[in-house]
C-alpha cells in the first residue's frame, strides 16, 4: 500500500494542527479507494484484525477485555458507554477540568442518570486524593469517569493514580482516551480501567467514521438490560460482532479499511512508544518556537502533555484571532480556537501525520502572519 498514485504523492492538503480530524498519510487515504461489502469474508477478517490490534495497543487481550467498534464519532462512543453500562440506580462521579468532562455530565443529564461532577480548575490536574474524598462522601457512587488528555488545554490527567483510587473503592472506571490512545502508553488492566473509548481519527491517524470501546469483559457482561438506546447498545454491539463478525447496522467500510492501514503504519513506526516519540519531538519544536515568538502558554510546563497546547492571545492591540486564523489558513495551516471558559486562548495540535519540519514550517507561517498584522512580537 506504499505505491501512492502521483496525484496523492504530490497533493498538498492544509496541515491540520488540531485535535482531530488530523492530517493522514497518502497511503491511509489511498486505502479507501476500494469497496468491500459489509458481509464480505475479507471485511469480516479485517474487522477481527482491528479488534485484536486495539487490545494489543492497550496491552491487554481477549482473556480479560473486548474491543467493540461503533459507528459515529468519539462522542457517540462516550454516550454508548454512559447509556449502556449504568444500572437504573447507577450514580456517576465525573471528573471535570475541561469541556470534555462537562460534555459527559451533559450526556448523563439528558439520559436522566444521576451524576456528581467533581470540578477543578482548567489549568490543574484532577487530584486522586480529591477523588477518594468524593467517593467517601457519596457512597452511592457506582461509576467514575475521567478524561485522559483534556484537549480543552492539553493537560494530562493522572489516569493510573485515579484508577488505583477507584479500584480500592470498588467502583467501575471509565476513561475517555480520545486524544491519547495510540500515542500515550497505557496498560488498561494495570490502570484498573473497565471501559476506555477513543476514535479512529485521533492518534492512530485514521479517518473519521467510528469510535471504539475497550471493555473489561466481566464488567460488560454484567450490564445486561441496562441499555437506554438501541443503536448505542454496547453489549448488543459486542454480541453482534461475536456472533458473525458483522456490525448490527451498516458499517463505515471505507473508514475501517483506512484504519487497518493506519494500524500497519503505527506498528511500522514502533507502536505507541514510537508514535509518542515523534509527537514529543513535534511538541518540543513548537513550544520552543512559540516562546521565541513571544507567545505565552496557558498551562505550566510540568502539566502540559504533548498532544495539543493552548496559548494566550497576545496582548498586542493589533491582534485579532479571526484575522490571525484566516491568514494562517490561507498559508495552508489550520489551528484551533480555544474552548477555555476563563481565558482567551487558541490551540495548536502536534499530532497526526506531522513531523518536525511541519512544526518549523508552521512557525515560519506564524512569524509571517504576525508581520502581516503589524505585530513585532506576540507579547
Amino acid at each position: 500500500m506504499n505505491d501512492a498514485s502521483p496525484q496523492l504523492r504530490h497533493w498538498k492538503d492544509k496541515a491540520l494542527h488540531t485535535p482531530g480530524p488530523l492530517t493522514t498519510s497518502a497511503t491511509v487515504k489511498q486505502a479507501m479507494l476500494r469497496d468491500l461489502g459489509s458481509r464480505d469474508s475479507e471485511f469480516i477478517a479485517l474487522v477481527a484484525h482491528i479488534r485484536r490490534s486495539l487490545l494489543a495497543l492497550g496491552k491487554v487481550d481477549r482473556r480479560g477485555y473486548e474491543a467493540i467498534l461503533l459507528q459515529g464519532s468519539g462522542t457517540f462512543g462516550i454516550e454508548a458507554v454512559l447509556a449502556s453500562v449504568t444500572p437504573p440506580n447507577g450514580h456517576w462521579l465525573v471528573l471535570v477540568n475541561g469541556a470534555y468532562g462537562h460534555r459527559m455530565v451533559a450526556i448523563n443529564k439528558t439520559l436522566g442518570i444521576r451524576t456528581t461532577a467533581l470540578e477543578c480548575a482548567e489549568d490543574e490536574v484532577v487530584s486522586p486524593d480529591a477523588v477518594a474524598a468524593a467517593l467517601a462522601r457519596e457512597p452511592t457512587i457506582s461509576h467514575v469517569a475521567a478524561v485522559h488528555c483534556e484537549t480543552t488545554t492539553g493537560i494530562f490527567n493522572p489516569i493510573e493514580a485515579i484508577g488505583a483510587v477507584v479500584r480500592e473503592a470498588g467502583k467501575v472506571y471509565f476513561v475517555d482516551a480520545m486524544s491519547s490512545f495510540g500515542a500515550v502508553p497505557l496498560n488498561l488492566a494495570a490502570a484498573g480501567v473497565d471501559y476506555l473509548v477513543s476514535s479512529a481519527n485521533k492518534c492512530i491517524e485514521g479517518v473519521p467514521g467510528f469510535s471504539f470501546t475497550l471493555a473489561r469483559k466481566d464488567a460488560l457482561l454484567a450490564t445486561e438490560g441496562y441499555a437506554r438506546s438501541v443503536s448505542l447498545d454496547l453489549l448488543a454491539q459486542w454480541r453482534g460482532l461475536e456472533s458473525n463478525g458483522q456490525f448490527r447496522f451498516t458499517p463505515p467500510t471505507h473508514a475501517l479499511i483506512a484504519f487497518a492501514q493506519a494500524l500497519d503504519e503505527l506498528a511500522a513506526e514502533g507502536g505507541v512508544e514510537g508514535r509518542a516519540a515523534r509527537y514529543q519531538r513535534n511538541f518540543a519544536v513548537l513550544s520552543e518556537g512559540m516562546r521565541e515568538l513571544g507567545f505565552r502558554e496557558y498551562l505550566r510546563p510540568e502539566l502540559q502533555g504533548y498532544i495539543i497546547n493552548s496559548y494566550h492571545y497576545p496582548r498586542h492591540p493589533e491582534f485579532d484571532f479571526e484575522a490571525f486564523y484566516n491568514r494562517l489558513n490561507e498559508r495552508g495551516y489550520v489551528i484551533y480556537p480555544g474552548k477555555l471558559s476563563q481565558a482567551e486562548c487558541f490551540r495548536i495540535g502536534t499530532i497526526g501525520r506531522l513531523f518536525e519540519s511541519d512544526m518549523w514550517n508552521l512557525l515560519a507561517a506564524i512569524r509571517e502572519t504576525l508581520r502581516d498584522l503589524r505585530i513585532e512580537r506576540a507579547n
